[in-house]
């Protein structure tokens, strides 16, 4: 099963849609979550949460590949969407938490020291590790962020804009890839056999 939370709209590659849930025998294992510029955290989480709550109820996975996109974090150059870093990181920790073992995998970014900031902190989120507020001091780190000597600056004001994401709108995205989930028919199983016994070799002794 695949879940996305993206951008949707006038936007590269233009695919996504709610209504896109996969074909044939994979109808319904794919979940497209499409948002509009500005979404915020609160708002995000508000349908990450119960989204990846009932995805993990209907398909019941063995193991979780993550990939956490530095591109949604406000301030990016290309992304469009407001959220701060300790809610992006929030994603990771609530699917950390379900102890079902997680490969978190990084992502876009076009923003180098929102990249880097994003990478540091939710790999201590992952390592239960809390880390130091301030940068450490070096030339490096001070030739990229510069002022910024915090792992978790403000957000820069207005971000990408006005949430475009009216709360009706959430709330119907929410309901639909609900009853799309519903609608698959419990969480794949394989058939057990037993493994059949090796045949002899040829060159064994006591063959003829």
């Amino acid at each position: 099963m695949t879940v996305s939370f993206h951008k949707f709209g006038d936007f590269f590659p233009g695919t996504g849609n709610l209504m896109d849930v996969g074909a044939v025998d994979g109808r319904h294992y794919a979940v497209n979550v499409p948002l509009r510029d500005g979404i915020t955290d609160e708002a995000y989480l508000g349908l990450f949460r119960p989204i990846m709550t009932r995805v993990l109820e209907a398909f019941q996975p063995s193991a979780i590949v993550q990939q956490s996109g530095a591109d949604s974090l406000a301030g990016d150059r290309l992304g469009t969407f407001n959220l701060g870093l300790k809610g992006h990181s929030e994603c990771v920790r609530f699917l950390k938490q379900t102890n079902i073992p997680l490969l978190v995998l990084g992502g876009g970014g076009y923003t180098l020291r929102n990249v880097a900031r994003c990478w540091a902190y939710e790999t201590a989120v992952l390592l239960d590790v809390t880390l130091p507020t301030e940068l450490p001091d070096d030339p490096f780190t001070s030739s990229i962020f510069q002022e910024e000597r915090t792992l978790c600056p403000p957000s820069p004001a207005g971000g990408a804009g006005d949430d475009l994401n009216p709360a009706h709108e959430l709330e119907r995205i929410r309901e639909t890839v609900f009853e799309h989930l519903r609608r698959l028919q419990g969480p794949p199983s394989v058939q057990l056999q037993d493994t059949p016994r090796p045949l002899a070799s040829p060159l064994s002794p006591g063959s003829s």
